[in-house]
């Protein structure tokens, strides 16, 4: 089975995507054959400076193989080297309905925001379902939330081979486990655009002065605590195991814990928790052409697939 998952070069990964999604790739690619792509066409929606996408490309790609991505077990490949998908793009868009578009969530909720509604932001899905079926997709790895995403990729193959007869093969969602939302510095889920993440590869004094300051309430010192509205004890039990979580939770009620402990003792397990991942990543980021040349071979190879798929559609539909 192929399993196929893209991720926006956005800047600097925090462990709220590594334990949402990139875990997860690390661990399907045991079973399925994986492809996960560098998805920086989807990234011109937000960054509009060439020398930061490129900059945060060449990151993401360091990243992921740090993480345990395995070119030989994967393929890894930039979006954008692969232009027989923007080509099955337009086909898909000549029989996706207005309606359907109109209503995925991801644009409403932009719009809601006050962000500029540009035609990339709404014809976003069409290019989503071409990342996913020119690669004759069986499986896309998502979380409940985003099981739209996928669903929209069948509504749009359905229609394309009603159309054009059965040319593309439809893919099913794999929902992730369920996690726990992430929280971030604030007690907010954990992302860029709320300006409170714990980067996953933070320098030691970065990551022991977030850690210090996610924030908690006033109860004090010799005070029994509820762990369940704790946002530290949140992330304590991302690195702890279920004994280590029990222990952890007994101490917050039994009182005599303070909030500056946990921390120090959160601190302490996600530094070492990522301390091989540091250590690999050093050595990739010093050989930045290993890097490129395993996003080339990536490409060579999701070339190859693509193109399969992209004849089939050219003949279909006559062109």
């Amino acid at each position: 089975m192929r399993a196929l998952s893209g991720i926006q070069p956005s800047g600097a990964l925090h462990i709220g995507n590594y334990f949402g999604a990139i875990k997860q790739y690390v661990e399907l690619q045991q079973q399925h054959e994986g492809f996960y792509f560098l998805a920086n066409y989807h990234a011109l929606t937000s960054i509009r400076d060439a020398q930061t996408l490129r900059e945060y490309s060449l990151q993401l790609a360091t990243d992921l193989l740090a993480l345990g991505l395995d070119p030989g077990k994967s393929v890894i490949f930039k979006q954008s080297d692969v232009p027989e998908v923007t080509e099955l793009t337009w086909l898909l868009s000549t029989v996706t309905p207005m309606g359907l578009l109109e209503r995925c969530h991801a644009y409403k909720e932009k719009v809601a925001e006050g962000l500029p509604a540009d035609h990339g932001l709404f014809a976003y899905p069409v290019l989503m379902a071409a990342d996913i079926l020119i690669y004759d997709s069986d499986l896309v790895p998502v979380g409940q939330d985003q099981k739209q995403h996928v669903e929209v990729t069948r509504d749009i193959a359905a229609k394309f081979n009603a159309t054009y007869g059965e040319v593309l093969k439809l893919p099913e969602a794999l929902i992730l486990p369920e996690l726990a939302v992430v929280p971030g510095l604030d007690g907010r889920k954990m992302s860029k655009s709320y300006d409170n993440t714990i980067l996953i590869f933070e320098e030691p004094g970065a990551l022991k002065k977030k850690v210090m300051s996610i924030v908690t309430d006033s109860t004090p010192v010799e005070a029994p605590k509820d762990p369940d509205k704790c946002n530290v004890y949140a992330l304590y039990k991302l690195f702890a195991t279920s004994e280590e979580q029990e222990e952890m939770a007994q101490r917050y009620r039994a009182g005599g814990l303070g909030y500056g402990e946990v921390k120090e003792e959160l601190g302490r397990r996600i530094a070492d928790f990522f301390a091989s991942y540091r250590e690999r990543r050093r050595k990739l980021a010093a050989d930045p052409d290993h890097v490129r040349d395993v996003l080339k071979a990536g490409a060579q190879r999701a070339r190859s697939e693509a193109r399969v798929v992209l004849d089939r559609c050219r003949q279909a539909v006559g062109a």
